[in-house]
């Protein structure tokens, strides 16, 4: 015969959830500070292509806003 499983607590419940919320925290920060790396051309662990026309255009359109 089926025989329900013990509830839960509710402070068990919490320290899982905080486990999980605190993961996605790292991971948000690793991925934030990445792409901050990437724009500033800093990046040591991050290879990428470069598309050369897309940053004459952009060296082009800096240069006329000065």
């Amino acid at each position: 015969m089926a025989v329900p499983k013990k509830r839960t607590s509710k402070s068990k419940t919490k320290i899982r959830k905080n486990i999980w919320t605190s993961k996605t925290n790292q991971t948000a920060l690793k991925a934030l500070s990445l792409a901050k790396s990437i724009l500033t051309n800093r990046s040591k662990s991050f290879y990428y292509a470069i598309n050369r026309e897309l940053v004459n255009s952009s060296e082009s359109v800096s240069r006329n806003e000065k």
